[in-house]
């Protein structure tokens, strides 16, 4: 059977390829938009379920997964930065403190869809402002989560990780392998 990951990310694919799996990607564009009055699980749950179900749609017969990630602060979410200056604000939001990262993976099969939510904190050190500037001008916290990538500049920032490693990064490999062989 075909394995498909409904994702554009490298970030996952890189993950996926790390831990034995062959597949092949097709990023679908859905909107990811949070919907009004709803909670981060529901967020990426449903975001997981809907980009897997348009990928399995375009791909009948196949296995695909899917995944989403949000960062939430102060109850707050955030999503990937717009530009530059909401990247810092993110980060200064961020500075300091404990922050939780959710994300949700889902696979569809023909008749069937599995999804769990996995949830990570993240603390990180204060920040002062040159260093966000500083992080920001690589380039980085585009197209992130939070503004900010786990695996790169920004560990200097992570003083602790409570619970998935790969699941910050955007793909919890043990729950996805789990939703996979079941």
């Amino acid at each position: 059977m075909t394995f498909v990951l409904a994702s554009a990310s490298p970030r996952r694919a890189e993950l996926l390829r790390a831990a034995g799996f062959s597949f092949t990607v097709d990023a679908v564009d859905i909107d990811e938009s949070v919907e009004p009055g709803e909670t981060p699980e529901a967020c990426v749950r449903r975001l997981a379920r809907g980009k897997a179900e348009a990928a399995l749609r375009r791909h009948p017969g196949a296995t695909v997964l899917g995944a989403d990630t949000v960062v939430v602060v102060a109850g707050r979410i955030l999503g990937k930065p717009r530009d530059d200056d909401e990247a810092r604000a993110m980060l200064a939001a961020l500075s300091g403190r404990v922050h939780l990262v959710y994300t949700g993976v889902a696979v569809a099969r023909p008749g069937q869809i599995r999804d769990a939510v996995d949830v990570s904190a993240v603390t990180f050190a204060p920040l002062t402002g040159e260093q966000i500037s500083a992080y920001v001008a690589t380039g980085e916290p585009r197209d992130k989560a939070g503004a900010y990538a786990i695996q790169g500049w920004a560990s200097r920032f992570v003083e602790r990780l409570e619970g998935s490693y790969s699941g910050v990064v955007g793909l919890p490999v043990a729950v996805a392998y789990r939703l996979l062989i079941s």
